[in-house]
């Protein structure tokens, strides 16, 4: 029943929750205690050596114990399933084998009182709703940047290194969003499945996709960042030589990181869906994402800075000044970019601040690469000015055919 209450309060929105780390718990102190009734039946008896074996009754482990002794262990310390008690629950050794736990532990351990029916009708109501907010993110978002690198790999005047750059970095965010819609499909299409102990291969496939596009697409805002700072401290130019440097580094890190990460999770940690983010191992990621977002904070604030200085030179024409104050504009419009808004999160533990980490990952999130097209590709006046220019000569082409066509009509 402890399991059961546990997992059923285990949301529909994210692989990893609090409550799924006490289903987590309960199999790490079964494991233990299996690993050492193993050992101990490997373990020749000593000639008129009796009483009971270490047993797992699926709460507590109760060490060996010679006949007609009995032992008292403590409720134990599971988070968020008994409050602290300082009850003690009795196993005697009888000729018959352990007895039952007296007092049972839900007299003797005194349980979280759990949610009421319709505390979890609610709670059910909102993580649906948050479903269907971050997919319409996802979905407007996607759209917009499929639409975006249509735009720069159309147009031959838009090719340049600067938009190449941007290119990567929208299908970073494309893969992103790929990646969210293959995790839910594959962690939650079927809801007889509890995805806070499921373990195959294909869950664990679908978490590393998910774990390489969100470290591809911090490495690309890092990309970006670098190459603002780029433009401005080499007067707007830029050599090629960089780009198969940023390239390296935007798909080339994270590849690295989550292929040391696997083998990682295979040969120390492989239990479960590998999206347990209370696991040691969790920091081959995470340091590598707090890396990419710091560094960036950094450049960040040197990009306005350099800014600043720029502005405030008296010297500076009144054409510059105006090019270096929508740099401006742009910069402080691209902190979101920057993922500078991750920094609020990136030291706090993960079961610290669920409900506002989750609207910020999962529903502000997902309207992110929606805002990196618009700010990058349909706001651009570059493109605007491509686009006017194509339509112009579409129209004229059409209007010449439409003439062609009526002339032909008339000398017939």
């Amino acid at each position: 029943m402890i399991l059961l209450a546990a997992l059923s309060l285990c949301p529909k929105v994210r692989g990893t929750h609090p409550d799924c780390s006490v289903v987590l718990q309960f199999q790490k102190r079964e494991a233990e205690c299996l690993e050492r009734i193993r050992s101990e039946s490997q373990t020749p008896a000593l000639p008129g050596q009796g009483g009971c074996p270490t047993d797992w009754d699926g709460v507590s482990c109760w060490p060996a114990l010679p006949l007609g002794q009995s032992r008292a262990v403590a409720c134990p310390d599971i988070m968020n399933v008994f409050k602290k008690s300082k009850g003690l629950i009795q196993r005697n050794c009888t000729e018959w084998g352990w007895s039952l736990p007296s007092p049972p532990y839900h007299s003797s351990c005194q349980l979280e009182t759990l949610s009421s029916n319709n505390d979890t009708e609610a709670k059910a109501r909102h993580f649906v709703t948050m479903k269907v907010l971050y997919t319409c993110g996802y979905s407007t978002s996607l759209a917009a940047l499929l639409l975006a690198v249509g735009i720069f790999s159309c147009f031959r005047k838009l090719h340049c290194t600067r938009n190449s750059i941007h290119i990567h970095f929208f299908t970073s965010f494309i893969l992103r969003g790929t990646a969210v819609f293959i995790k839910d499909g594959v962690l939650f299409s079927d809801e007889s499945i509890n995805h806070c102990t499921m373990s195959t291969v294909t869950c664990k496939a679908a978490i590393a996709f998910f774990q390489y596009s969100v470290l591809a697409n911090f490495y690309w805002l890092l990309v970006e960042g670098l190459y603002l700072q780029t433009l401005l401290l080499l007067t707007f130019t830029c050599d090629r030589s960089y780009t198969w440097g940023y390239i390296l580094m935007g798909w080339g890190v994270p590849m690295v990181t989550v292929g040391v990460w696997v083998l990682t999770r295979l040969h120390y940690d492989d239990h479960g869906c590998w999206d347990d983010y209370s696991s040691p191992y969790w920091w081959v990621i995470k340091a590598p994402i707090l890396l990419a977002i710091f560094v960036n904070f950094l450049i960040f604030l040197n990009v306005t800075r350099m800014l600043a200085q720029k502005i405030r030179c008296p010297d500076l024409s009144k054409t510059h000044k105006q090019q270096y104050m929508r740099l401006t504009k742009s910069t402080l419009l691209l902190i979101p970019l920057f993922g500078v808004h991750y920094v609020v999160f990136a030291l706090f533990p993960e079961h610290v601040g669920v409900n506002a980490r989750l609207y910020f990952e999962l529903v502000l999130g997902s309207y992110q690469g929606f805002l990196v097209a618009l700010l990058y590709c349909f706001l651009n006046g570059e493109v605007q000015a491509e686009i006017r220019r194509n339509w112009g000569k579409w129209q004229r082409s059409m209007e010449s055919n439409v003439f062609n066509l009526a002339t032909q009509d008339f000398t017939a």
